[in-house]
């Protein structure tokens, strides 16, 4: 397959008429040279794949998206789609390639490729083969753009990332997962359901596995600035525990109801990785929960484990953790679901 470019070529010959078609003022100051351009690179064009593109270019995040795909037909359409779109987007010059090579230079890199799981097959036979997969998709990455922020968005994004960090041989910073993100997305938007206010007045974090361990930090859930538990706690308002386990209950097979009735998720996590990277090209030091390193936080000890906490990010990717007040349950479930990923990382055999 040719790599296909959304930068075309008219004339004979293909040739470039474009300095011919605009007659140049005259008195103009000599070209200052350009600002680098800002390049993503989407590795996968299922479904999530290009919801994530979709989002980033109508949200005018990057100068150049390059698309990278093993089925040559499906990523040559998916690219032919949105060039024909150009008329009613920002400008970005759209790239399409079997081969690494056309990520070179990416400032982020987001995989979005995995393997399906197959009838009857085991949860870790399915890792293994996206291990497997993971050893011809991640080295390419680091070798053509040494520089990059990798974000990984296949799942299980919590071991996978792992897998990432080894396989790259960046620093622990330049390799995230979506990871929480959108569960806390989730989150928000149950809370303020419940509570009839607008979703972005509420703070309120999943950490732990993107999974059944996940963790809800009800503790430091606020509204509008005010603590809700210590609220409700102050006005003597009774609340049932299990209203709120119920409540995370829901975070927790969200995903698995959108699958259900549409067969995939798509346009959530798109909108949840495109502010990720809005958060970390745009150096915004917005506080995220994806999955990093964890190894070392909250009394997270035996190996290093990813999972996701909140975090800053910014143009060097992850800057800091969130010093979020846990109790001393939420410290034990957040432990337990560092156990679980730690269990399925031993069984891979990866050094």
């Amino acid at each position: 397959m040719h790599k296909a470019s959304s930068s075309s070529f008219l004339g004979p010959d293909g040739l470039d008429l474009s300095n011919s078609f605009f007659t140049p003022i005259s008195g103009t100051a000599p070209a200052t040279s350009p600002r680098r351009n800002t390049k993503i690179t989407v590795v996968g064009v299922g479904n999530v794949g290009m919801a994530i593109a979709q989002t980033i270019i109508t949200q005018d995040l990057a100068d150049e998206l390059t698309l990278v795909d093993a089925n040559s037909d499906k990523l040559s359409g998916e690219v032919l789609d949105l060039q024909h779109a150009a008329a009613f987007l920002p400008r970005v010059k759209i790239n399409a390639s079997l081969d690494y090579t056309a990520t070179a230079d990416s400032d982020l890199c987001i995989v979005t490729a995995g393997a399906r799981q197959n009838p009857g097959e085991t949860r870790l036979n399915l890792l293994q083969r996206n291990v497997a997969l993971f050893r011809h998709i991640v080295p390419p990455l680091a070798k053509f753009s040494p520089d990059s922020i990798i974000l990984v968005v296949s799942n299980p994004v919590d071991v996978l990332t792992y897998v990432a960090w080894k396989l790259s041989g960046f620093p622990a910073n330049r390799v995230l997962g979506s990871g929480t993100n959108l569960d806390s997305s989730r989150f928000r938007f149950l809370i303020a359901d419940h509570l009839d206010v607008n979703a972005q007045d509420v703070q309120a974090y999943i950490v732990g596995e993107h999974g059944d361990s996940s963790v809800a930090l009800w503790s430091s859930i606020s509204v509008g600035g005010v603590p809700v538990l210590s609220f409700l706690d102050r006005q003597q308002i009774p609340y049932e525990k299990k209203t709120l386990e119920n409540i995370h209950k829901e975070v927790v097979q969200g995903a698995y109801e959108v699958i259900r009735l549409k067969g995939y998720t798509s346009w959530a996590i798109g909108y949840s990785v495109a502010s990720l990277a809005r958060t970390l090209l745009r150096n915004q030091r917005r506080i995220h929960p994806v999955t990093i390193l964890a190894k070392g936080f909250y009394g997270i000890n035996g190996g290093d484990v990813f999972l996701s906490l909140p975090a800053q990010l910014g143009r060097r990717g992850v800057l800091g953790v969130t010093n979020v007040h846990l109790t001393d349950e939420e410290v034990e479930k957040l432990r337990n679901s560092a156990k679980t990923i730690l269990d399925v990382q031993s069984q891979l055999g990866l050094k």
